[in-house]
Order: C-alpha cells, then structure tokens, then sequence
C-alpha cells in the first residue's frame, strides 16, 4: 500500500523501518513503492538519517550500489554511550544487597530487565559489527535474554543449548564438562536441527568464571564441524588467574573483582570492552 506522507512523516518512519530491521538489506525500491516516491528523493532522505544516525551515535547507514543493493542499518554504540552504559551497569552490580550466602552474587534481576539487555545486546553487535557469523548461541537460562538481545541487534537466530535433553527437540548431541569452583562435571546437549554445520557462533553468556560451561559450548561446536566467531560475557570474575582461565580469546562488559560478604562489599569495574574489540 503507497502511503502519500509529507516529507518530515516519511523521514520518521523511514527511520522506524530501519531500526526495526537492523543487518537487513533494504532495496531502495522497497522505499519508492511503499511512499509512492522517487528513488532520487529516497536517497536524499536516506542521506539525511545516515548523517543524524553518524552524528548521535545511533549506528551506520550502509549503501550498496548496483541492481542488487539498497541499503542497511547496522546498529552501533559510540564511545561516550558505551562508557556510559558499562559505568551503569557497574553501578547496579555493586549493590551491597546483590550478596548472597556464600558469596555469589544476585544477576537475575538485571537480567530480567529489557531495556538493560537490548542495551548490552547492542555493546555485542557493535564489538561483533564486522564478524561472519551465522547464528547467537548460549546455554539456559540465565543467559537468554542477553542472547536474544544480541541476536535482535544483529539479525541472527538463537541456539540454546540444554543442560537435559527434550524429547521435543529431536535427536540430540550431548558432551560432559567441567565447570564451577568445586569442577563439578556437567552435561550439556544440542538437538542435531539446531545448528547447521560448519556454522559460524558467536557464544553469549551472562557471567564467566574460569570459562568451563562456554568451553563446553566450544567443545560442543566441534561435534557440528562449526566454528566460534566470537564470546561476549556481560560479567566475568576477576578473581582467577589468567592461567587457570579456559579461554583467552573474549569480551566482558564488567569484571567482578571481589565481593567481601562480610563486609557487605562488592568490587566491579569494567570490563575489556575497550581493549578486546
């Protein structure tokens, strides 16, 4: 249906089209029949929503010439909005009242925050913006939401990996691994349906300690023939060794350095956002 907008009302709802549809390849023609419009004037309004998406940092406008090309949003967070965000999210999780017997630390309410996880989804689609990669996986349950938010960023599906198998997922691959402080063994599976082969992954995970259960999702990409783009970890520990770490190679937001539940103290600071990506 050809929608007669004055320009001002087309602007803003061509701006509506493309932040909906981030890493889609949109023809200009898609744009000239919705609007009744000249591709000419579609581009200059085009032109007008890459300079104001360049200016507040919103992302990147992407042309492509030739019959085939159109145009594409790629979401992007700037520097000052990330510095923002990851102080924030440090904030939050230094939160006296976040301790819980034992020493762990309470995340689940974060993690139930939309807003929150669309906004650390977005950190990952920046980090990630010009990696190859097929589809998001992570491990249930505390970890999805930040998985679906990265993958809504970047136009990707989800992989979620169980810790028991489903009778309705279908025949599955399962692997046993090692994870937590007292390296308890666990297992984890995949239905065979989930994942095409020789896929590219980028895993997603709300917290890392020694990197156990995603070394687990590494070892179980090995039985698809498919291969780790990337890890993003909105928190990790800071309290293990490097050496004793299962995985160099990520990016965290945050790092958890101590919490004293004595003293009803919690240490976080950023992550290496900054210097990883």
């Amino acid at each position: 249906m050809v929608k007669k907008l004055k320009r001002s009302a087309r602007l803003v709802e061509m701006t509506q089209y493309l932040l909906s549809r981030p890493h889609h390849l949109i023809p200009l023609t898609t744009f000239a029949s919705r609007y009744g419009a000249a591709k000419s004037s579609i581009s200059e309004d085009l032109a007008i929503i890459k300079e104001v998406f360049e200016d507040e940092g919103t992302g990147e406008l992407q042309t492509l010439a030739g019959a085939a090309g159109g145009v594409k949003y790629i979401p992007k967070v700037g520097q000052a909005q990330a510095t923002q965000f990851i102080d924030e999210l440090c904030e939050k999780l230094s939160q006296p009242d976040r301790i819980l017997p034992g020493g762990y630390l309470y995340m689940s309410d974060l993690l139930g925050q939309p807003a929150l996880m669309n906004e650390a989804g977005k950190m990952f689609a920046t980090a990630f913006a010009e990696t190859e990669i097929d589809c998001i996986m992570t491990v249930e349950t505390k970890g999805i939401p930040l998985a679906y938010a990265t993958g809504a960023e970047l136009n990707l599906p989800v992989v979620l990996v169980r810790r028991d198998h489903k009778v309705t997922e279908g025949s599955a691959v399962s692997i046993n691994y090692v994870s937590g402080s007292h390296k308890s063994l666990h297992t984890m599976t995949l239905s065979r349906r989930a994942l095409k082969e020789k896929s590219r992954v980028l895993i997603v995970d709300d917290f890392m300690k020694a990197g156990g259960t995603i070394q687990g999702m590494v070892d179980l990409l090995s039985e698809f023939n498919a291969e780790v783009a990337g890890v993003g970890v909105l928190v990790e520990s800071g309290e293990v060794d490097s050496g004793e770490r299962l995985l160099q190679d990520y990016i965290s937001l945050a790092t958890l350095r101590a919490v004293d539940a004595k003293g009803k103290e919690i240490s976080v600071e950023p992550g290496n956002y900054f210097t990883q990506k």
